[in-house]
């Protein structure tokens, strides 16, 4: 009975180690963010970031492209997968300032 109970104990704990290690992922980092943004737009970083957005970590970069207008890149900050391409214009920035404004006031009265 102790011999099942501790196979089963052991079974459980070695289920709960990978899992553990998966929720510990390293970042890919700013440099390989850098290069992933730079092969999906061409043209000048003017700003980047490391942010929480849908509850997901990405790096974000705007991008001044060869129209003279930013693209907005998002990169998982874990896998380094491509989320967003987006070409911004006044009411979209306008847009993304306020819903930061909204989130960082929430995030203050928790």
């Amino acid at each position: 009975m102790k011999k099942t109970f501790l196979l089963a104990a052991a079974v459980g704990l070695s289920m709960f180690i990978p899992f553990r290690a998966s929720a510990r992922q390293t970042k890919i980092g700013l440099k390989k963010a850098t290069e992933i943004a730079s092969q999906q737009v061409a043209g000048k970083i003017k700003s980047s970031e490391l942010e929480k957005e849908h509850g997901k970590l990405i790096y974000s970069f705007d991008i001044r492209n060869s129209k003279g207008t930013i693209t907005e890149v998002n990169i998982d900050a874990y896998t380094g997968a491509v989320i967003a391409v987006e070409e911004e214009n006044a009411q979209t920035e306008a847009a993304e300032k306020q819903l930061e404004k909204a989130e960082k006031k929430k995030g203050k009265n928790k």
